[in-house]
């Protein structure tokens, strides 16, 4: 187990509060919080941008369809 520092709960509003030491710091402004058994586990959040994603995707085998199928032609489309 790591590094350990005994804190204090307080009150803000009607939720418990905990202030975090500055060595246990997250990045970023947004964290995500669960609960195992008896203890609280605090963890960054991890925005994932879009190529992070995509890479996580399965890839795609099915044909797209012709979404052009059934139009008339562009130049004989009245505006």
């Amino acid at each position: 187990m790591g590094e350990e520092r005994h804190v204090r709960l307080f009150r803000n509003g009607r939720n418990q509060a905990v202030r975090i030491p500055v060595e246990f710091e997250l990045p970023g402004d947004e964290a995500v919080m669960r609960k195992e058994g008896d203890r609280l586990i605090i963890e960054p959040a991890k925005k994932q941008d879009l190529v992070e994603w995509l890479k996580t995707i399965e890839p795609w085998d099915e044909e797209f369809p012709d979404v052009d199928e059934g139009l008339l032609p562009a130049e004989d489309v009245e505006l």
